[in-house]
């Protein structure tokens, strides 16, 4: 059937995706809002995108689905990963037996411990480490959580304001907490003259 007037249809949602929304992977075309892991729902972009036949994931959830098993092949150097992706619905098989010896050091390192305290981003929860780490309204927040509560559009030092520990972009902080009334921006030009 020919495509009258449109693009390529999407590989998430079967939608036209047309050129100014489109993000090609794997020969096929996706909408920006629809190129997300398929196991974490994470966005994805040419840099954190890793694709198996018509499956798109992050580079994370496809070493943990398809990546190599066992002692040595965790997520950095002299690692060994415990993680199974049971919780993001990968059903993994472990090939490598269990360990025997004990699963927690009786005096842990430093690192360890440091391990522990690791900030959590006041958006989704989670860790946030260094190398993605923006602090804003004094707490760190991933790059890309670091976003404005009402209109998701990306902040910058420049662009951000904080009320009660949310994010905001200076246009949706005037609009909801700024003044109000003529002369705030609050009225337009036809409700002055009513």
């Amino acid at each position: 059937m020919p495509n009258w007037g449109g693009g390529a249809k999407c590989g998430a949602c079967e939608k036209t995706v047309y050129h100014a929304e489109e993000i090609q992977c794997n020969g096929r075309s996706f909408h920006k809002t629809c190129f997300l892991c398929m196991a974490c729902r994470k966005a994805l972009d040419s840099t954190t995108v890793a694709a198996h036949e018509s499956e798109i994931y992050c580079k994370t959830c496809y070493g943990r689905k398809y990546g190599p098993k066992g002692i040595g092949f965790g997520q950095g150097a002299g690692c060994l990963s415990t993680d199974t992706g049971d919780h993001l619905g990968l059903n993994l098989q472990q090939g490598s037996p269990k360990s025997t010896r004990a699963s927690t050091p009786t005096n842990p390192s430093k690192f360890a411990k440091k391990m522990v305290d690791v900030d959590k981003c006041p958006r989704c929860g989670k860790s946030v480490y260094a190398a993605e780490k923006i602090m804003g309204g004094g707490k760190p927040w991933h790059k890309t959580c670091f976003r404005c509560a009402i209109c998701g559009k990306s902040l910058e030092s420049t662009n951000v304001t904080d009320k009660d520990g949310e994010l905001y972009c200076k246009v949706c902080y005037a609009k909801n907490f700024g003044p109000k009334g003529i002369g705030f921006g609050g009225l337009t030009q036809a409700e002055k003259k009513e």
